[in-house]
């Protein structure tokens, strides 16, 4: 009787009931097919040997974008990219963390006498074990692609660079539940003792008494960091907010919906912050509404987040233009371009909140009677002057202080324009997208086999793609006026896709406007 009593009790523990439950779950009806597996594997190869292969041979043959002859020149980019991995980790937590489940999942653990620390702690440490090896994938490759640190084995630097790559893995996967289960307050301690670390150790390592063992020291932090977190952590899950986890569920599963079926922005709007705050602030004392630009910097303060986001990528994106633009060594010059023009066009969107407004105007009935010129001059105001002051005043400030004003001539000003009209065009072309077009799903055969989800995937980052095709022909130009001309093309183009994606046309534009 004690045996068999003992054998029911281990049967029924918490481990055992957990993993019946997934058991079950793991092993429904609608689950995926060996058929969807096998398609999901052959896209992948398609894709990979088709783009993924050309490219990485490519980057190989060419010089190494940084060069890491030393420990000590190692040290502050490893610093640097596990800061920024930890930040990212942490912002991901928020939104989307580990313990996000299926509602349903979720609902039948939530119903029993189960601590949440059973059924959170057994997904929540698989999740980090995925993440962590994705990690540390991920950043091994973009070393080897990136930097000349494998290229060197007999230097000693490349079993530390692998050990600070999975150091970087194992702190990551800890942040990304850190993110999640720990308060906002505690979140920007955490990224604040992040960067003080980093810059301690980035410091430290330019010290000589380390000599070519600085990038130990790194993995050490990194492991002692990971350790303290990952057990902070995983404590706070038994105290995780269930009702909260619930919602973050429920809209993490219809965000992964949308995403599946191809209306990848309705995914992200389910991400927006809700405005909060000022809303007397959109009205004048005599109940009238304040002008187009007022509207818009109060409705961008509604949602302090993305505007703090704007305000960071804004100028910053603009100052990366500027010397990108200006560079002469070409090899430099292109990178940091590219990567000003995409900062820019990140905080264009986050700049404002009216972008989607205008989309839902455009592709709903007229019920106030406003015509074309009232409405894109309320919505379109406030974005379209915050990214020109903003790129303006931050290209300017970069020009004064890396050049004297005699040297910065008129071909630098051009193309930062130019670009500025180009990420304007792209933006509008993505904010006034609609659901998928049904015909983009139609095969496309090649010998390759289909390539229609190419077509599909360049639709959902349009805006993005857009960017980066137009930066790249006007590097390619020989003369600034001529690039120039391109990117206002190019943003005219925009314009007018972006206007057919919500049934109207130039037509009617110019048409009314020919009438005032």
């Amino acid at each position: 009787m004690t045996t068999a009593g003992t054998t029911e009790e281990v049967e029924s523990g918490p481990r055992a009931r957990v993993h019946a439950v997934r058991h079950r779950y793991a092993h429904r009806g609608d689950r995926a097919t060996v058929q969807d597996w096998a398609y999901t594997v052959y896209l992948t190869v398609i894709l990979g040997a088709v783009y993924v292969a050309p490219v990485v041979y490519l980057v190989r043959t060419t010089r190494a974008l940084l060069t890491l002859g030393s420990a000590g020149a190692a040290m502050p980019v490893a610093c640097l990219v596990a800061a920024a991995a930890v930040w990212g980790a942490q912002l991901t937590g928020r939104f989307w963390g580990p313990l996000v489940l299926k509602p349903f999942l979720l609902h039948v653990f939530m119903s029993t006498d189960l601590s949440p620390t059973h059924y959170l702690g057994t997904f929540a440490r698989r999740r980090l074990a995925y993440a962590g090896l994705g990690t540390l994938l991920a950043v091994c490759t973009a070393t080897f692609l990136a930097t000349d640190l494998f290229d060197r084995p007999g230097s000693g630097l490349l079993p530390q660079g692998v050990a600070v790559a999975a150091g970087i893995g194992a702190v990551v996967s800890v942040a990304w539940l850190w993110g999640q289960v720990r308060t906002v307050r505690e979140n920007v301690l955490l990224a604040s003792a992040v960067a003080a670390v980093a810059a301690a150790v980035a410091l430290l390592g330019r010290s000589a008494f380390l000599g070519g063992d600085g990038l130990w020291l790194v993995t050490g932090v990194l492991a002692v960091a990971a350790a303290a977190l990952g057990r902070s952590a995983f404590r706070s899950v038994r105290t995780v907010d269930l009702a909260r986890l619930a919602r973050e569920s429920a809209r993490a599963a219809e965000a992964q919906t949308f995403a599946w079926t191809g209306t990848l922005h309705h995914a992200l709007d389910l991400y927006r912050p809700q405005p909060r705050g000022l809303t007397h602030a959109l009205t004048r004392p005599d109940g009238r509404l304040r002008g187009h630009l007022a509207q818009g910097a109060v409705r961008a303060l509604r949602t302090r987040g993305r505007a703090i986001a704007a305000a960071v990528f804004l100028p910053a994106g603009a100052a990366v233009l500027t010397l990108g633009v200006a560079e002469p060594d070409a090899r430099l010059a292109t990178p940091a371009w590219l990567a000003g023009a995409v900062g820019v066009y990140l905080g264009s969107g986050w700049v404002g909140e009216t972008w989607r407004g205008l989309r839902d105007e455009l592709t709903l009935a007229p019920l106030l009677g406003e015509w074309w010129g009232g409405t894109l001059a309320r919505t379109l105001a406030w974005p379209v002057v915050a990214v020109v002051v903003s790129v303006g005043l931050a290209s300017g400030v970069t020009i004064t202080t890396r050049w004297p004003l005699q040297a910065a001539g008129a071909d630098t000003a051009l193309l930062v324009t130019g670009t500025v009209a180009l990420v304007l065009g792209a933006r509008f072309l993505r904010e006034m997208k609609t659901n998928l077009p049904v015909e983009l799903l139609l095969p496309i055969i090649t010998p390759l086999g289909d390539l229609s989800a190419v077509r599909v995937f360049l639709w959902q980052f349009d805006g993005l793609v857009v960017v980066l095709t137009g930066v790249l022909v006007m590097n390619g130009l020989p003369t600034a006026p001529g690039a120039a001309l391109t990117a206002l093309a190019i943003a005219a183009c925009c314009a007018w896709a972006g206007l057919r994606r919500t049934g109207w046309s130039l037509g009617p534009l110019i048409t009314r406007l020919g009438r005032v």
